[in-house]
């Protein structure tokens, strides 16, 4: 008898992944599932709490909290650079504006796509789920969640793994509204994600990621679940 398929996933705590998260579960069910979280010297492990809560839930077994080196120190991204404060301001103001985005972390996607794949081969997961997005792609905002680079990660892990790990982007052509949508349809569990780039006891709700929330929900006609410090422009948060 063969064994079940296992899948792998980039569990950050977010919106994006958890609903990747959801759907390998619906797919290859729970007890099949791989969720890795990894540690690349963000400001705050808001997000790996988040992820843990997700995976429980999901009654995933399977939680692989992972290190990473200190690489990215430097780099000049907000998100890792503890003198450097988190952008107030929306992601399309960010996309309008010349040059690299502030938290753009260099290459990260790449070194997290790298780890799953290894962790993938070793624990016998054939697929990987990964939830790049449109508007993180839009512009070129960040480059290492453009189609462009997923279709050639996609080929670099198949051959790289003697063609037996496969790259999945279910969410790569769909907005942060999109995604909303459809995680509400699955059953995904937005009270325990966490979005935003600050580590505080609520959301602050004036960083990109938060604002992108949102403005989600709000186009959604649904009320975000999670607490906010502020909330400045969506009226259906009130």
């Amino acid at each position: 008898m063969d064994s079940p398929r296992k899948a792998l996933v980039l569990l950050s705590g977010g919106i994006d992944s958890t609903t990747c998260t959801v759907m390998a579960c619906r797919e290859f069910g729970p007890e099949n599932v791989l969720a890795l979280s990894l540690i690349y010297g963000q400001k705050h492990a808001k997000e790996i709490a988040a992820a843990r809560e997700v995976t429980k839930y999901l009654g995933i077994k399977d939680h692989i909290i992972h290190q990473l080196p200190d690489i990215f120190q430097g780099g000049g991204s907000t998100l890792i650079d503890k003198d450097r404060p988190n952008p107030e301001t929306t992601y399309e103001e960010l996309r309008k504006s010349k040059g690299v985005s502030p938290t753009y972390v260099p290459f990260r996607n790449a070194n997290l796509l790298s780890v799953a794949t290894t962790i993938s081969l070793v624990k016998g997961a054939d697929t990987i789920f990964y939830g790049a997005h449109a508007e993180d792609a839009r512009n070129w905002a960040y480059p290492d969640c453009t189609p462009e680079f997923n279709g050639a990660m996609a080929n670099a892990i198949y051959i790289g793994s003697y063609m037996k790990v496969r790259l999945l982007t279910p969410l790569q052509w769909l907005t942060k509204s999109e995604v909303v949508a459809l995680g509400k349809k699955i059953g995904t569990p937005f009270e325990l994600t966490w979005s935003c780039y600050n580590g505080s006891e609520k959301a602050c709700g004036v960083c990109p990621t938060c604002m992108g929330r949102l403005h989600a929900f709000d186009e959604n006609g649904l009320r975000d679940p999670i607490d906010y410090e502020t909330i400045i422009q969506p009226s259906l948060q009130k």
